[in-house]
């Protein structure tokens, strides 16, 4: 079997309570299964201009900020685009860094069974929920929640709610207020303690 590597689009380093737990180096990867309206990596959906590295060399590129890691007890966080669409990287890199905090943001459409395989190799998680409400959900992803919902229950089953943050933004034009509660109520139901609640702010409104 060949050895996976990584499509790498871009390194963030020294990143502070942003992405996980301490100091964090953005790892961006590129491919993605939703279509956000809204989403502002819109350029990781495509493959065309990644650097494929494997996981020996994603660690020559990361070992610069060990000292920055170990003291904070931060690490790489796994995201782009969709984290978790390179799960098999993410596992033969793990053993190569078993001191560093692995972080991976995901929306959590991938395959069911890859979620207990997540669970072993990644130390936190930050879930991209958007809504729970199905209609919402479609319209500005073209993506199913149901699947990313019954992804949610079975990480929490598998990790508890202290290793998962889950974000509930509001977003112009799609989810509003009034949707945003609704979706942290039932993320409250399900288990999940740690909620991040803020709003997107349109990709069109940066540049005026």
């Amino acid at each position: 079997m060949s050895e996976p590597t990584f499509p790498l689009a871009a390194l963030s380093r020294l990143r502070m309570a942003i992405d996980g737990v301490g100091v964090t180096t953005l790892v961006c990867g590129t491919g993605c299964p939703l279509r956000c309206r809204l989403c502002i990596n819109a350029q990781m959906l495509s493959t065309a201009k990644p650097m494929e590295v494997t996981p020996r060399q994603l660690y020559d590129l990361l070992r610069q900020d060990d000292i920055y890691f170990q003291a904070t007890g931060g690490g790489p966080t796994f995201g782009g685009g969709e984290g978790l669409l390179h799960l098999d990287f993410i596992e033969a890199f793990r053993p190569l860094a078993p001191r560093w905090h692995i972080t991976a943001e995901t929306s959590l459409q991938v395959p069911p069974d890859w979620i207990p395989r997540a669970a072993r190799c990644v130390d936190a998680f930050v879930v991209d929920i958007k809504t729970l409400d199905r209609e919402i959900y479609r319209r500005y992803t073209d993506g199913d929640v149901d699947a990313a919902a019954g992804n949610l229950r079975r990480l929490l089953e598998l990790c508890g709610p202290g290793r998962i943050r889950v974000r509930a933004p509001i977003i112009p034009g799609f989810a509003d207020e009034a949707s945003r509660r609704e979706t942290v109520r039932q993320l409250r139901e399900m288990g999940v303690t740690d909620i991040d609640e803020f709003t997107y702010i349109d990709p069109a409104e940066r540049k005026k």
